[in-house]
Protein backbone atom coordinates (compact mmCIF):
# COMPACT_ATOMS: atom_id res chain seq x y z
CA UNK A 1 0.00 0.00 0.00
CA UNK A 2 1.53 3.67 -1.04
CA UNK A 3 1.55 6.08 1.85
CA UNK A 4 -0.53 9.24 1.59
CA UNK A 5 -0.46 10.42 4.43
CA UNK A 6 2.39 12.19 6.44
CA UNK A 7 5.21 10.25 7.27
CA UNK A 8 6.96 12.11 10.01
CA UNK A 9 7.71 8.77 11.96
CA UNK A 10 9.35 7.21 9.09
CA UNK A 11 11.39 10.30 9.10
CA UNK A 12 13.21 9.61 12.20
CA UNK A 13 15.06 6.80 10.88
CA UNK A 14 17.90 7.65 8.64
CA UNK A 15 17.51 3.81 7.22
CA UNK A 16 13.85 4.85 6.15
CA UNK A 17 12.39 1.76 7.60
CA UNK A 18 9.55 1.96 10.55
CA UNK A 19 7.97 -1.42 12.22
CA UNK A 20 4.13 -0.68 12.61
CA UNK A 21 4.15 -4.54 13.54
CA UNK A 22 5.56 -7.55 13.33
CA UNK A 23 4.41 -8.49 9.88
CA UNK A 24 4.27 -4.58 8.59
CA UNK A 25 6.95 -1.82 7.86
CA UNK A 26 7.03 1.41 6.53
CA UNK A 27 10.07 2.18 4.19
CA UNK A 28 11.21 4.92 2.30
CA UNK A 29 12.37 4.67 -1.53
CA UNK A 30 13.75 7.20 -3.50
CA UNK A 31 14.22 8.21 -7.42
CA UNK A 32 16.66 9.72 -9.51
CA UNK A 33 15.87 13.25 -8.20
CA UNK A 34 16.10 12.48 -5.00
CA UNK A 35 12.43 12.51 -4.51
CA UNK A 36 11.17 9.98 -2.18
CA UNK A 37 7.69 8.13 -1.20
CA UNK A 38 6.75 5.59 1.91
CA UNK A 39 5.57 2.48 1.76
CA UNK A 40 3.51 0.00 3.78
CA UNK A 41 4.76 -3.08 3.26
CA UNK A 42 4.84 -6.70 4.51
CA UNK A 43 7.74 -7.93 6.04
CA UNK A 44 8.45 -10.86 3.36
CA UNK A 45 8.72 -8.33 0.31
CA UNK A 46 11.26 -8.49 -2.36
CA UNK A 47 12.43 -6.11 -4.28
CA UNK A 48 10.36 -7.19 -7.17
CA UNK A 49 7.63 -6.53 -5.57
CA UNK A 50 8.50 -3.30 -4.68
CA UNK A 51 9.52 -2.21 -8.33
CA UNK A 52 5.76 -3.51 -8.93
CA UNK A 53 4.05 -1.31 -6.71
CA UNK A 54 6.16 1.57 -8.18
CA UNK A 55 5.67 0.46 -11.95
CA UNK A 56 1.72 0.56 -11.09
CA UNK A 57 1.76 3.86 -8.90
CA UNK A 58 3.44 6.08 -11.51
CA UNK A 59 1.77 3.92 -14.76
CA UNK A 60 5.46 2.97 -15.91
CA UNK A 61 5.93 0.34 -18.80
CA UNK A 62 6.83 -2.62 -17.49
CA UNK A 63 9.68 -3.57 -19.86
CA UNK A 64 11.29 -5.58 -17.09
CA UNK A 65 14.53 -2.96 -16.67
CA UNK A 66 13.05 -1.47 -13.40
CA UNK A 67 15.37 -2.25 -10.85
CA UNK A 68 15.82 -1.44 -6.60
CA UNK A 69 19.29 -0.17 -6.02
CA UNK A 70 20.83 -0.40 -2.66
CA UNK A 71 23.30 2.59 -1.82
CA UNK A 72 25.29 2.94 1.01
CA UNK A 73 26.38 6.46 1.34
CA UNK A 74 29.14 6.81 3.91
CA UNK A 75 30.82 4.03 2.31
CA UNK A 76 30.17 5.56 -1.30
CA UNK A 77 29.26 2.14 -2.67
CA UNK A 78 25.99 0.67 -4.40
CA UNK A 79 24.73 -2.53 -5.65
CA UNK A 80 21.72 -3.95 -7.49
CA UNK A 81 19.29 -5.48 -5.40
CA UNK A 82 18.45 -8.97 -6.88
CA UNK A 83 14.72 -8.88 -7.40
CA UNK A 84 14.54 -11.92 -5.43
CA UNK A 85 16.39 -10.52 -2.61
CA UNK A 86 14.34 -9.58 0.82
CA UNK A 87 14.29 -5.80 0.78
CA UNK A 88 14.00 -6.05 4.87
CA UNK A 89 17.04 -8.48 5.32
CA UNK A 90 18.96 -6.09 3.44
CA UNK A 91 18.36 -3.48 5.46
CA UNK A 92 18.82 -5.30 8.50
CA UNK A 93 22.56 -5.11 7.75
CA UNK A 94 22.33 -1.26 8.09
CA UNK A 95 23.94 0.59 10.88
CA UNK A 96 20.90 2.61 12.35
CA UNK A 97 22.15 5.92 12.26
CA UNK A 98 23.50 5.61 9.03
CA UNK A 99 22.39 7.60 5.88
CA UNK A 100 21.74 4.69 3.18
CA UNK A 101 18.98 4.48 0.36
CA UNK A 102 17.03 2.28 -1.40
CA UNK A 103 16.75 4.25 -5.15
CA UNK A 104 13.96 2.82 -7.55
CA UNK A 105 15.35 3.56 -10.96
CA UNK A 106 16.05 1.70 -14.25
CA UNK A 107 18.70 -0.92 -15.49
CA UNK A 108 18.60 -2.13 -19.11
CA UNK A 109 21.94 -4.31 -18.26
CA UNK A 110 20.24 -5.83 -15.51
CA UNK A 111 20.21 -9.17 -17.41
CA UNK A 112 21.60 -8.53 -20.43
CA UNK A 113 24.25 -10.81 -20.63
CA UNK A 114 21.59 -13.84 -20.64
CA UNK A 115 20.46 -12.20 -24.26
CA UNK A 116 24.30 -11.40 -25.28
CA UNK A 117 27.05 -13.28 -23.42
CA UNK A 118 29.57 -12.50 -25.49
CA UNK A 119 29.21 -8.93 -25.09
CA UNK A 120 29.89 -9.27 -21.72
CA UNK A 121 32.52 -11.95 -21.35
CA UNK A 122 36.03 -10.93 -23.69
CA UNK A 123 37.32 -14.70 -24.68
CA UNK A 124 40.85 -13.45 -23.62
CA UNK A 125 39.20 -12.83 -19.73
CA UNK A 126 36.96 -16.34 -19.93
CA UNK A 127 38.41 -20.34 -19.43
CA UNK A 128 37.19 -23.25 -18.15
CA UNK A 129 38.68 -26.71 -16.87
CA UNK A 130 36.44 -28.65 -19.48
CA UNK A 131 38.06 -26.64 -22.36
CA UNK A 132 35.37 -26.49 -25.34
CA UNK A 133 37.27 -26.61 -28.88
CA UNK A 134 37.42 -23.21 -30.00
CA UNK A 135 35.52 -20.19 -29.13
CA UNK A 136 32.40 -20.73 -27.42
CA UNK A 137 28.66 -20.04 -28.58
CA UNK A 138 26.15 -18.12 -26.54
CA UNK A 139 24.18 -20.80 -25.19
CA UNK A 140 27.93 -22.59 -24.32
CA UNK A 141 28.98 -19.93 -21.99
CA UNK A 142 25.36 -19.50 -20.23
CA UNK A 143 25.54 -23.23 -19.63
CA UNK A 144 28.89 -22.86 -18.05
CA UNK A 145 28.25 -20.14 -15.47
CA UNK A 146 24.83 -22.05 -14.56
CA UNK A 147 26.21 -25.52 -14.47
CA UNK A 148 27.45 -26.54 -11.47
CA UNK A 149 30.03 -29.27 -12.61
CA UNK A 150 31.30 -26.76 -14.98
CA UNK A 151 34.24 -24.56 -13.28
CA UNK A 152 34.82 -21.35 -14.95
CA UNK A 153 37.24 -18.71 -14.36
CA UNK A 154 37.27 -14.77 -15.36
CA UNK A 155 40.64 -13.83 -15.16
CA UNK A 156 43.15 -10.57 -15.61
CA UNK A 157 44.74 -7.67 -14.20
CA UNK A 158 43.07 -5.39 -11.43
CA UNK A 159 44.75 -2.64 -9.47
CA UNK A 160 44.06 -3.04 -5.89
CA UNK A 161 44.06 -0.80 -2.98
CA UNK A 162 45.85 -2.51 0.51
CA UNK A 163 43.38 -1.78 3.66
CA UNK A 164 44.97 1.41 5.45
CA UNK A 165 46.69 2.78 2.50
CA UNK A 166 46.47 5.13 -0.18
CA UNK A 167 48.16 3.53 -3.03
CA UNK A 168 46.78 0.87 -5.40
CA UNK A 169 48.78 -1.81 -7.18
CA UNK A 170 47.95 -3.94 -10.14
CA UNK A 171 47.92 -7.83 -9.68
CA UNK A 172 46.55 -10.58 -11.88
CA UNK A 173 43.27 -12.31 -10.64
CA UNK A 174 41.56 -15.07 -10.92
CA UNK A 175 37.44 -15.55 -10.30
CA UNK A 176 36.22 -18.69 -9.51
CA UNK A 177 33.39 -20.62 -7.99
CA UNK A 178 35.04 -20.84 -4.79
CA UNK A 179 35.89 -17.32 -4.53
CA UNK A 180 38.67 -14.30 -5.36
CA UNK A 181 42.06 -14.76 -5.63
CA UNK A 182 45.51 -12.59 -6.74
CA UNK A 183 48.60 -14.26 -8.13
CA UNK A 184 51.40 -13.15 -6.05
CA UNK A 185 54.06 -14.18 -9.22
CA UNK A 186 53.21 -12.22 -12.11
CA UNK A 187 50.43 -14.70 -14.40
CA UNK A 188 50.43 -18.06 -12.25
CA UNK A 189 47.86 -19.56 -11.64
CA UNK A 190 50.02 -22.30 -9.49
CA UNK A 191 48.18 -22.55 -5.85
CA UNK A 192 51.16 -21.88 -4.06
CA UNK A 193 50.77 -18.38 -5.59
CA UNK A 194 47.07 -17.49 -6.21
CA UNK A 195 46.62 -15.61 -2.08
CA UNK A 196 42.70 -15.86 -1.46
CA UNK A 197 40.60 -12.37 -1.26
CA UNK A 198 37.47 -13.38 -0.73
CA UNK A 199 34.05 -15.59 -1.60
CA UNK A 200 30.83 -14.58 -2.17
CA UNK A 201 28.13 -16.71 0.34
CA UNK A 202 28.36 -13.87 2.94
CA UNK A 203 29.51 -10.82 0.68
CA UNK A 204 28.07 -8.72 -1.86
CA UNK A 205 29.75 -7.20 -5.22
CA UNK A 206 29.15 -2.71 -5.08
CA UNK A 207 30.24 -0.09 -7.34
CA UNK A 208 32.05 2.70 -6.19
CA UNK A 209 30.33 6.19 -6.76
CA UNK A 210 33.34 8.42 -6.65
CA UNK A 211 36.26 6.13 -6.94
CA UNK A 212 39.00 8.59 -8.22
CA UNK A 213 37.43 11.21 -5.66
CA UNK A 214 37.37 9.31 -2.04
CA UNK A 215 39.68 6.03 -2.89
CA UNK A 216 42.10 7.82 -5.53
CA UNK A 217 41.41 4.85 -7.48
CA UNK A 218 43.39 5.30 -10.75
CA UNK A 219 40.37 4.89 -13.00
CA UNK A 220 36.73 5.61 -12.65
CA UNK A 221 35.94 1.72 -12.90
CA UNK A 222 35.74 0.76 -9.40
CA UNK A 223 33.88 -1.91 -7.37
CA UNK A 224 34.90 -3.69 -4.38
CA UNK A 225 33.62 -6.89 -2.23
CA UNK A 226 31.68 -6.10 1.48
CA UNK A 227 31.06 -8.82 3.66
CA UNK A 228 27.05 -8.72 4.56
CA UNK A 229 28.01 -8.64 8.31
CA UNK A 230 30.32 -5.44 8.21
CA UNK A 231 29.96 -1.49 7.54
CA UNK A 232 33.49 -1.13 8.05
CA UNK A 233 35.62 1.07 5.61
CA UNK A 234 38.39 -1.53 6.44
CA UNK A 235 36.66 -4.58 5.48
CA UNK A 236 36.21 -3.07 2.17
CA UNK A 237 37.92 -5.38 -0.82
CA UNK A 238 38.60 -2.23 -3.30
CA UNK A 239 39.37 -3.15 -6.77
CA UNK A 240 39.95 -1.32 -9.91
CA UNK A 241 39.63 -2.28 -13.35
CA UNK A 242 41.05 -0.10 -16.17
CA UNK A 243 37.80 -0.04 -18.61
CA UNK A 244 33.80 -0.20 -18.09
CA UNK A 245 33.98 -3.10 -19.98
CA UNK A 246 36.11 -4.72 -18.01
CA UNK A 247 34.43 -3.80 -15.38
CA UNK A 248 31.35 -5.34 -16.35
CA UNK A 249 32.38 -8.42 -16.85
CA UNK A 250 34.46 -8.88 -13.48
CA UNK A 251 30.79 -7.90 -11.51
CA UNK A 252 28.61 -9.77 -13.50
CA UNK A 253 30.57 -13.40 -13.10
CA UNK A 254 30.80 -12.62 -9.75
CA UNK A 255 26.78 -12.11 -9.45
CA UNK A 256 26.54 -15.20 -11.44
CA UNK A 257 28.61 -17.49 -8.91
CA UNK A 258 27.07 -16.08 -6.26
CA UNK A 259 23.35 -16.55 -7.38
CA UNK A 260 23.92 -18.90 -10.54
CA UNK A 261 20.25 -20.67 -11.35
CA UNK A 262 18.36 -18.00 -9.36
CA UNK A 263 19.48 -15.29 -11.09
CA UNK A 264 18.68 -16.80 -14.67
CA UNK A 265 15.11 -17.74 -12.73
CA UNK A 266 14.79 -14.03 -12.39
CA UNK A 267 15.36 -13.19 -15.87
CA UNK A 268 12.14 -15.38 -17.31
CA UNK A 269 9.87 -15.31 -14.81
CA UNK A 270 8.61 -12.07 -16.16
CA UNK A 271 8.55 -13.50 -19.62
CA UNK A 272 7.12 -16.48 -19.01
CA UNK A 273 3.66 -14.39 -17.09
CA UNK A 274 3.80 -12.45 -20.47
CA UNK A 275 3.55 -16.08 -22.29
CA UNK A 276 0.82 -16.91 -20.16
CA UNK A 277 -1.23 -13.17 -20.36
CA UNK A 278 -3.33 -13.16 -23.61
CA UNK A 279 -1.45 -9.39 -23.82
CA UNK A 280 1.07 -8.72 -26.59
CA UNK A 281 4.16 -7.63 -25.86
CA UNK A 282 6.19 -5.23 -28.11
CA UNK A 283 10.11 -6.04 -28.20
CA UNK A 284 13.31 -4.70 -29.98
CA UNK A 285 12.85 -8.53 -31.91
CA UNK A 286 9.47 -7.72 -33.36
CA UNK A 287 11.18 -4.13 -34.76
CA UNK A 288 11.77 -4.93 -38.67
CA UNK A 289 12.57 -2.75 -42.03
CA UNK A 290 9.68 -2.02 -43.96
CA UNK A 291 8.77 -0.71 -47.11
CA UNK A 292 5.69 0.88 -47.81
CA UNK A 293 6.21 2.61 -50.87
CA UNK A 294 4.55 0.17 -52.69
CA UNK A 295 0.34 -0.81 -52.93
CA UNK A 296 1.61 -3.66 -50.47
CA UNK A 297 3.85 -3.52 -48.09
CA UNK A 298 7.25 -5.46 -47.78
CA UNK A 299 9.96 -6.78 -45.10
CA UNK A 300 13.17 -5.25 -46.44
CA UNK A 301 15.85 -7.99 -45.72
CA UNK A 302 19.08 -6.09 -47.77
CA UNK A 303 20.67 -3.85 -44.91
CA UNK A 304 22.17 -1.97 -48.21
CA UNK A 305 18.06 -1.35 -48.87
CA UNK A 306 16.65 -0.72 -45.62
CA UNK A 307 19.27 2.10 -45.33
CA UNK A 308 18.36 3.81 -48.57
CA UNK A 309 14.64 3.05 -47.61
CA UNK A 310 15.23 4.51 -44.56
CA UNK A 311 16.68 7.94 -46.19
CA UNK A 312 13.96 8.28 -48.52
CA UNK A 313 11.36 7.58 -45.38
CA UNK A 314 13.06 10.69 -44.18
CA UNK A 315 12.53 12.58 -46.99
CA UNK A 316 8.89 11.57 -47.38
CA UNK A 317 8.25 12.41 -43.33
CA UNK A 318 9.62 15.95 -44.29
CA UNK A 319 7.59 16.38 -47.39
CA UNK A 320 4.68 15.13 -45.52
CA UNK A 321 5.41 17.95 -42.74
CA UNK A 322 5.83 20.80 -45.23
CA UNK A 323 1.91 19.55 -46.81
CA UNK A 324 0.93 19.93 -43.19
CA UNK A 325 2.48 23.61 -42.37
CA UNK A 326 1.01 24.58 -45.56
CA UNK A 327 -2.47 23.71 -44.77
CA UNK A 328 -2.51 25.11 -41.23
CA UNK A 329 -0.69 28.32 -42.05
CA UNK A 330 3.07 28.93 -41.88
CA UNK A 331 4.24 28.28 -38.06
CA UNK A 332 5.55 31.98 -38.00
CA UNK A 333 2.37 33.08 -38.62
CA UNK A 334 -0.18 32.01 -36.06
CA UNK A 335 2.63 30.69 -33.16
CA UNK A 336 6.56 30.79 -32.91
CA UNK A 337 8.78 27.77 -34.55
CA UNK A 338 9.94 27.25 -31.12
CA UNK A 339 6.44 27.10 -29.36
CA UNK A 340 5.58 24.50 -31.91
CA UNK A 341 8.96 22.67 -31.80
CA UNK A 342 9.08 22.22 -28.23
CA UNK A 343 6.52 19.27 -27.89
CA UNK A 344 9.91 17.18 -27.33
CA UNK A 345 9.84 18.52 -23.67
CA UNK A 346 7.13 16.44 -22.35
CA UNK A 347 8.84 13.26 -23.67
CA UNK A 348 10.38 11.01 -20.98
CA UNK A 349 13.78 11.00 -23.21
CA UNK A 350 14.23 14.59 -22.84
CA UNK A 351 16.95 16.09 -20.15
CA UNK A 352 16.98 19.73 -21.21
CA UNK A 353 19.61 21.44 -19.10
CA UNK A 354 22.00 18.07 -18.62
CA UNK A 355 25.81 18.28 -19.24
CA UNK A 356 27.59 16.01 -21.51
CA UNK A 357 29.27 14.28 -18.41
CA UNK A 358 25.95 14.42 -16.57
CA UNK A 359 24.75 12.51 -19.17
CA UNK A 360 27.19 10.41 -19.28
CA UNK A 361 26.34 9.29 -15.81
CA UNK A 362 22.95 8.50 -16.48
CA UNK A 363 23.34 6.54 -19.22
CA UNK A 364 25.58 4.86 -17.67
CA UNK A 365 22.99 3.96 -14.45
CA UNK A 366 20.83 2.95 -16.79
CA UNK A 367 22.47 0.33 -18.27
CA UNK A 368 25.81 0.27 -21.00
CA UNK A 369 23.67 -1.66 -23.76
CA UNK A 370 23.20 -0.82 -27.63
CA UNK A 371 20.45 1.64 -27.72
CA UNK A 372 20.26 3.82 -24.45
CA UNK A 373 19.88 7.26 -25.46
CA UNK A 374 18.55 10.31 -24.46
CA UNK A 375 18.47 13.79 -25.82
CA UNK A 376 19.57 16.84 -24.65
CA UNK A 377 20.47 20.33 -24.87
CA UNK A 378 23.04 21.67 -26.42
CA UNK A 379 25.47 23.42 -24.05
CA UNK A 380 27.83 24.35 -26.65
CA UNK A 381 25.10 25.86 -29.19
CA UNK A 382 22.35 26.70 -27.68
CA UNK A 383 20.23 26.05 -31.56
CA UNK A 384 21.07 22.70 -31.27
CA UNK A 385 20.26 19.66 -29.51
CA UNK A 386 22.51 16.60 -28.41
CA UNK A 387 21.35 12.65 -28.90
CA UNK A 388 23.65 10.85 -26.73
CA UNK A 389 23.42 6.87 -27.49
CA UNK A 390 25.26 4.05 -25.68
CA UNK A 391 26.83 1.60 -28.34
CA UNK A 392 29.30 -1.17 -27.69
CA UNK A 393 29.47 -0.07 -24.09
CA UNK A 394 30.67 3.37 -25.10
CA UNK A 395 28.65 6.47 -24.84
CA UNK A 396 28.46 8.61 -28.17
CA UNK A 397 26.99 12.13 -28.87
CA UNK A 398 25.29 13.41 -31.93
CA UNK A 399 24.34 16.61 -32.48
CA UNK A 400 21.02 17.70 -33.72
CA UNK A 401 20.99 20.91 -35.90
CA UNK A 402 18.31 23.14 -37.16
CA UNK A 403 17.61 23.19 -40.84
CA UNK A 404 15.59 25.99 -42.60
CA UNK A 405 14.27 25.58 -45.81
CA UNK A 406 11.71 28.38 -47.41
CA UNK A 407 11.23 29.67 -43.64
CA UNK A 408 9.98 26.34 -42.37
CA UNK A 409 12.17 24.45 -39.62
CA UNK A 410 13.38 20.57 -39.51
CA UNK A 411 16.04 19.19 -37.19
CA UNK A 412 18.86 16.93 -38.02
CA UNK A 413 21.84 14.55 -37.35
CA UNK A 414 22.50 13.99 -41.41
CA UNK A 415 23.52 17.52 -42.16
CA UNK A 416 20.07 18.09 -43.88
CA UNK A 417 19.96 14.94 -45.90
CA UNK A 418 17.31 13.53 -43.65
CA UNK A 419 14.46 16.20 -42.26
CA UNK A 420 12.33 16.18 -39.45
CA UNK A 421 9.60 18.44 -37.81
CA UNK A 422 10.26 18.13 -34.35
CA UNK A 423 12.65 15.85 -31.81
CA UNK A 424 9.57 13.17 -31.37
CA UNK A 425 9.25 12.87 -35.31
CA UNK A 426 13.35 12.13 -35.56
CA UNK A 427 13.22 9.93 -32.52
CA UNK A 428 10.21 7.66 -33.80
CA UNK A 429 12.04 7.43 -37.02
CA UNK A 430 15.69 6.45 -35.76
CA UNK A 431 13.79 3.60 -33.27
CA UNK A 432 13.38 1.78 -36.17
CA UNK A 433 15.90 2.96 -38.54
CA UNK A 434 19.33 3.44 -38.05
CA UNK A 435 20.70 5.16 -40.67
CA UNK A 436 24.27 6.92 -39.90
CA UNK A 437 23.40 6.26 -35.97
CA UNK A 438 25.79 2.84 -35.00
CA UNK A 439 22.29 0.94 -33.68
CA UNK A 440 18.71 1.87 -33.29
CA UNK A 441 17.17 3.86 -30.25
CA UNK A 442 15.77 1.41 -28.16
CA UNK A 443 16.08 2.43 -24.83
CA UNK A 444 15.23 6.08 -23.36
CA UNK A 445 17.00 7.08 -20.29
CA UNK A 446 13.71 8.35 -18.35
CA UNK A 447 13.49 10.12 -14.93
CA UNK A 448 10.28 9.57 -12.33
CA UNK A 449 9.50 11.50 -9.49
CA UNK A 450 7.83 9.48 -6.90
Amino acid sequence: MLCTQSYVSCRASQNSQVCLSPNRWVIKVYSEDNTNRAIEVPCDITARDICQLFILKNQCIDDHSWTLFEQLSQLGIERTIEDHESVMEVQSAWDVDADNRLYFRKNYAKYEFFKKPLDFFPDHMVSTSNETNGIMNHSQLIQMFLSSSTCPEIHGYLHAKESGKKCWKKFYFVLRRSGLYYSNKGVSKEPRHLQFIAEFSDSDVYTLLSARKTQGAPTDYAFCIKPNKSSSPRDLKLLCADEEHIRTCWVTAIRLFKYGMQLYQNFIQPHQKQRASPMRSISENSLVAMDFSGHKSRVIENPSEALSVAVEEGLSWRRKSCHRLSCHGSPSASQSPVSNLAVHRAQPWFHSKLSRDEAHRLIAEQGLIDGVFLLRDSQSNPKTFVLSLCHAQRIKHFQIVPVEDEGDLFFSLDDGHTRFSDLIQLVEFYQVNRGILPCRLKHPCTRIAL
